[in-house]
């Protein structure tokens, strides 16, 4: 029987989510008892949990993440929870019951753990028993610095990983290199782990270069002698120490969630409250200047490179170069009313439907047509890496000036320096900023919005 291969987190996480909401809100129907405004009980308690856990990394449970230190968040999930909980029955209610909170609140919280505990120790009999939910990996080293992780591998097939190969560099590294990297490519592994003391900076380079255009995960086997940067994100396989080049936040099942959440309101929101009116003012307005639809639909590259339909206002003339070609200043195919859906960006409106459908985010990276992304994917060093994460209507490097037409190499290698820091310096705090940020611009007038 073939099974499924991948990461399962994306839907074991929002069911212990919804798990963990329903315990929460059955605690609150109890204690909510003793107090008059039941419903504001039952939103403070379920945001307390979420903040607190947010803050913890509660939901962070990884398949190299101990026990022990699943039990240990839990606990102070719990403490924590607790001491909330207990303060606002002091503040609400005239004579407290302390120890029935504190009772009550002990068997959700152990009630809570045995579930997680009893999802973690499913996946590992599922990936032991029906070989899915694997990651195919390669080492790549000197035997004695690989040797322990890749006997972890062989002797832990519960955590999730397949060793495919390993690759010794006790002699001639660059072709033993070469073929590593060859071999990833055409047996489609996952990710690659590279002991870092064998290998020189120019070979960490080329490693590094060679992930980030073919989105591979790369990570380093430390020497216990070397200094770390701070902008690595160090990990624990049992007790073996694992370095992950990119720490991409909205790889984090929790931010990735909130996320979501603010995308689908946000776009909701402008779906409703504008499209809803603004989009037969434009039809009859677009369809009066030039015949052609309403909506022009191009093909771009999105999360992991997947191609989606991208949606936007016609504002151009119908023409045969339009997947091809970029629009430049005074572009000839741009018709009246287009000049002034593109000069305000009320052309890209319609993506707030892109971003409802989950193909793109309110904030990201700017998808590119596909032949375009080809072009700068062999030309762009990293260009690659900015399909890590879903594109977005805006970003930072639009609000930074890097907007619209790519007339020199440096606009493109800014938009992607740009978009590797949002990436790895991600939260909603950034993300309302750069959409305050794109208002005031278009209000302002940008050069580059023609």
């Amino acid at each position: 029987m073939k099974t499924k291969t991948g990461r399962y987190s994306g839907y074991i996480r929002p069911f212990s989510y919804m798990i963990d909401l329903i315990i929460i809100n059955v605690l609150a129907f109890y204690l909510s008892q003793s107090y008059d405004q039941e419903f504001f009980y039952h939103v403070f308690i379920s945001l307390i949990w979420f903040i607190i856990a947010a803050n913890l990394g509660f939901y962070e449970v990884y398949r190299y993440t101990r026990v022990i230190s699943i039990v240990n968040c839990t606990l102070k999930q719990g403490l924590l929870f607790s001491l909330f909980c207990l303060v606002f029955d002091l503040f609400y209610v005239e004579y407290s019951n302390s120890e029935k909170i504190f009772s009550l609140i002990s068997f959700t919280i152990l009630v809570i753990l045995l579930i997680k505990l009893f999802i973690y120790y499913f996946l590992r009999k599922y990936r032991v028993l029906f070989g899915g939910n694997f990651r195919s990996v390669v080492l790549l080293g000197n035997n004695k610095r690989i040797n322990p992780l890749r006997l972890f591998f062989i002797e832990n097939p519960d955590y999730g990983y397949q060793l495919v190969k390993v690759f010794h560099l006790e002699s001639n590294k660059k072709a033993k290199i070469e073929e590593c990297l060859a071999f990833v490519l055409e047996n489609k592994i996952n990710e690659i782990y590279c002991s870092i003391a064998d290998l020189s900076n120019s070979q960490i380079t080329d490693i590094i270069d060679f992930a980030d255009n073919n989105l591979k995960t790369l990570k380093f086997i430390p020497d216990e002698k070397q200094i770390l940067s701070r902008n690595f994100k160090f990990e624990y396989y049992d007790y073996i120490p694992v370095i992950s080049l990119r720490n991409i936040l909205l790889d984090e099942n929790l931010n990735k969630g909130i996320k979501r959440v603010f995308d689908i309101v946000f776009s909701i929101l402008i779906i409703v409250g504008v499209l809803s009116w603004l989009t037969p003012i434009l039809a009859l307005l677009i369809k009066r200047e030039s015949k052609g639809p309403l909506f022009f639909i191009q093909r771009r590259n999105g999360l992991n490179y997947h191609e989606f339909d991208c949606y936007k206002f016609r504002s151009m003339e119908l023409n045969a170069i339009a997947d091809l070609n970029q629009v430049s200043k005074n572009d000839v195919r741009i018709t009246k009313i287009g000049k002034f859906m593109r000069k305000t960006s009320i052309d890209e409106l319609p993506q707030f439907i892109n971003v409802l459908f989950g193909e793109m985010s309110v904030v990201g990276p700017r998808p590119h047509m596909v032949s375009h992304t080809e072009m700068y994917a062999l030309k762009i060093d990293k260009f690659m890496v900015r399909h890590f994460i879903k594109p977005g209507i805006t970003g930072l490097a639009q609000t930074k000036g890097y907007r619209g037409e790519v007339e020199t190499d440096n606009d493109i290698i800014n938009r992607v320096k740009y978009d590797i820091y949002y990436m790895e310096n991600w939260s909603i705090l950034l993300d309302l900023k750069i959409i305050f940020n794109t208002i005031f611009n278009t209000l302002k007038g940008d050069k580059k919005a023609y």
